[in-house]
């Protein structure tokens, strides 16, 4: 087991979750305007509120290179 804090891979990961969420976004929104950028923020506030900082992940998840 790794403990990974989700809220720093969710900074780490910005660029790609924030396209995906936009992506999503205007599939199943798509006469809404929208800020992607503010979408991120609420989503990683979110998270924040709903997880634990520090999540235990088991082996299987997690590659050493």
């Amino acid at each position: 087991m790794a403990k990974l804090n989700v809220e720093d891979l969710i900074d780490f990961l910005e660029p790609e979750i924030r396209k995906s969420l936009e992506a999503t976004l205007r599939q199943h929104f798509s006469q809404q305007e929208y800020n992607s950028r503010a979408v991120f923020k609420t989503f990683k506030e979110e998270v924040g509120k709903k997880s634990m900082s520090w999540k235990s992940i088991p082996n299987k998840f997690i590659r050493s290179e």
